[in-house]
């Protein structure tokens, strides 16, 4: 069971890989893994649909194409088993500090703090909103898609009340203040 769990949040191309890239960069690699809650997603659906399973990782044209139909059979899978893509996600994991990259549902959330949450005296488990303006979204190569931006797994978490927020629109001092705070607060609860 880990001790520190960050569920990173937020829209397509806000960064969201790229942060959490950088932050576990500042921490030390045998405490910490990055947890991809698409992989497992992403690795059943190119079997059962005979797709490239790592063009299906990458941020390319063939991803986006497959995009609006690996999210509604992910969402009939969820609909079965709310848990399903967490738990094959973390199975092997056995280091003290999970990020999880990119946490889309309420059930994601909810996953990890009934699992790894270990109370109102140590909060080991906290929600990271990264965002990032339009502008600089579709500079990184985002363009609205009905159905995607405007569904569960771009909107089912715009809500919900996050314990950290991550603005990422390229200023590198905004950025690396932000990821020092989320590196003590690592740091304080793997240690403590």
């Amino acid at each position: 069971m880990p001790k520190v769990v960050l569920l990173f949040t937020g829209k397509r191309k806000s960064g969201k890989d790229y942060v959490v890239s950088k932050l576990k960069e500042m921490l030390k690699p045998e405490d910490c893994s990055i947890i991809r809650l698409s992989a497992p997603l992403k690795k059943q659906y190119s079997i059962e649909h005979n797709l490239d399973y790592d063009r299906l990782l990458d941020s390319s044209p063939y991803k986006e194409a497959h995009r609006l139909q690996m999210i509604q059979w992910g969402e009939r899978k969820r609909e079965s088993d709310p848990g399903y893509f967490c738990r094959l996600a973390t199975e092997e994991e056995d280091k003290p500090v999970w990020l999880v990259s990119d946490c889309r549902r309420l059930s994601d959330v909810e996953y990890f703090k009934s699992h790894c949450s270990t109370g109102p005296a140590h909060p080991s488990c906290v929600l990271v909103r990264v965002s990032a303006s339009d502008e600089v979204r579709r500079s990184r190569g985002w363009g609205w898609v009905g159905g995607v931006d405007d569904g569960p797994s771009e909107c089912a978490l715009d809500e919900v009340s996050c314990d950290y927020h991550v603005i990422n629109n390229g200023i590198d001092e905004q950025l690396d203040m932000k990821l020092k705070e989320l590196k003590n607060f690592i740091e304080y609860n793997n240690n403590g």
